[in-house]
Protein backbone atom coordinates (compact mmCIF):
# COMPACT_ATOMS: atom_id res chain seq x y z
CA UNK A 1 0.00 0.00 0.00
CA UNK A 2 2.80 2.44 0.84
CA UNK A 3 4.49 1.92 -2.54
CA UNK A 4 1.18 2.59 -4.27
CA UNK A 5 0.64 5.79 -2.29
CA UNK A 6 4.21 6.87 -3.07
CA UNK A 7 3.34 6.67 -6.78
CA UNK A 8 0.22 8.75 -6.15
CA UNK A 9 2.15 11.41 -4.21
CA UNK A 10 4.77 11.59 -6.97
CA UNK A 11 2.09 11.89 -9.62
CA UNK A 12 0.31 14.66 -7.70
CA UNK A 13 3.55 16.58 -7.17
CA UNK A 14 3.48 17.97 -10.72
CA UNK A 15 1.12 20.89 -11.47
CA UNK A 16 0.52 19.75 -15.06
CA UNK A 17 -0.64 16.35 -13.85
CA UNK A 18 -2.91 17.96 -11.26
CA UNK A 19 -4.36 20.11 -14.05
CA UNK A 20 -5.02 16.99 -16.15
CA UNK A 21 -6.87 15.47 -13.18
CA UNK A 22 -8.91 18.67 -12.83
CA UNK A 23 -9.82 18.48 -16.51
CA UNK A 24 -10.97 14.88 -16.12
CA UNK A 25 -12.89 15.77 -12.98
CA UNK A 26 -14.73 18.48 -14.93
CA UNK A 27 -15.51 16.11 -17.81
CA UNK A 28 -14.50 12.48 -17.73
CA UNK A 29 -13.78 10.31 -20.75
CA UNK A 30 -11.54 12.64 -22.75
CA UNK A 31 -9.11 11.69 -25.46
CA UNK A 32 -5.47 12.68 -25.32
CA UNK A 33 -6.11 15.16 -28.14
CA UNK A 34 -8.86 16.85 -26.11
CA UNK A 35 -6.56 17.08 -23.10
CA UNK A 36 -3.69 18.43 -25.21
CA UNK A 37 -5.85 21.33 -26.37
CA UNK A 38 -6.00 22.55 -22.76
CA UNK A 39 -2.24 22.44 -22.11
CA UNK A 40 0.66 24.35 -23.60
CA UNK A 41 2.86 21.32 -24.17
CA UNK A 42 3.66 18.76 -26.84
CA UNK A 43 1.67 15.62 -27.51
CA UNK A 44 4.63 13.65 -26.16
CA UNK A 45 4.62 15.70 -22.93
CA UNK A 46 0.92 15.11 -22.34
CA UNK A 47 1.35 11.39 -23.08
CA UNK A 48 4.20 11.20 -20.58
CA UNK A 49 2.10 12.85 -17.86
CA UNK A 50 -0.89 10.62 -18.60
CA UNK A 51 1.36 7.56 -18.33
CA UNK A 52 2.53 8.65 -14.85
CA UNK A 53 -1.09 9.19 -13.80
CA UNK A 54 -2.07 5.76 -15.14
CA UNK A 55 0.82 4.05 -13.34
CA UNK A 56 -0.31 5.72 -10.10
CA UNK A 57 -3.85 4.47 -10.69
CA UNK A 58 -5.25 8.01 -10.87
CA UNK A 59 -6.33 7.65 -14.49
CA UNK A 60 -7.81 4.62 -16.19
CA UNK A 61 -8.26 4.23 -19.92
CA UNK A 62 -10.75 2.50 -22.15
CA UNK A 63 -10.73 2.03 -25.88
CA UNK A 64 -13.77 3.18 -27.80
CA UNK A 65 -13.20 2.27 -31.43
CA UNK A 66 -9.99 3.99 -32.48
CA UNK A 67 -10.02 6.39 -29.54
CA UNK A 68 -8.47 5.89 -26.12
CA UNK A 69 -10.57 7.58 -23.46
CA UNK A 70 -9.13 8.72 -20.13
CA UNK A 71 -11.13 8.62 -16.91
CA UNK A 72 -10.38 9.91 -13.42
CA UNK A 73 -10.07 7.26 -10.72
CA UNK A 74 -10.64 9.06 -7.39
CA UNK A 75 -9.93 6.01 -5.21
CA UNK A 76 -6.18 6.67 -4.68
CA UNK A 77 -6.90 10.28 -3.70
CA UNK A 78 -9.47 9.04 -1.19
CA UNK A 79 -6.88 6.62 0.22
CA UNK A 80 -4.48 9.52 0.73
CA UNK A 81 -7.24 11.48 2.40
CA UNK A 82 -8.08 8.62 4.72
CA UNK A 83 -4.44 7.86 5.56
CA UNK A 84 -2.84 11.31 5.71
CA UNK A 85 -5.49 13.99 5.98
CA UNK A 86 -8.43 12.59 7.89
CA UNK A 87 -6.40 11.74 10.98
CA UNK A 88 -5.32 15.38 11.27
CA UNK A 89 -8.87 16.67 11.22
CA UNK A 90 -9.84 15.30 14.57
CA UNK A 91 -12.05 17.36 16.83
CA UNK A 92 -9.29 19.21 18.72
CA UNK A 93 -7.56 20.24 15.50
CA UNK A 94 -10.86 21.46 14.08
CA UNK A 95 -11.47 23.49 17.24
CA UNK A 96 -8.06 25.17 16.91
CA UNK A 97 -8.71 26.03 13.27
CA UNK A 98 -12.08 27.53 14.19
CA UNK A 99 -10.44 29.59 16.95
CA UNK A 100 -7.77 30.82 14.54
CA UNK A 101 -10.41 31.91 12.00
CA UNK A 102 -12.42 33.69 14.67
CA UNK A 103 -9.38 35.59 15.94
CA UNK A 104 -8.32 36.57 12.42
CA UNK A 105 -11.79 37.88 11.57
CA UNK A 106 -12.01 40.30 14.48
CA UNK A 107 -10.88 43.88 13.71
Amino acid sequence: MTDELDLVFRALADPSRRFLLDLLFARDGRTQTELESELAMTRFGVAKHLKVLEEAGLVVTRRSGREKLHFLNPVPIRQIHDRWIDKYTEQHVTALIDLKRTLEEEP
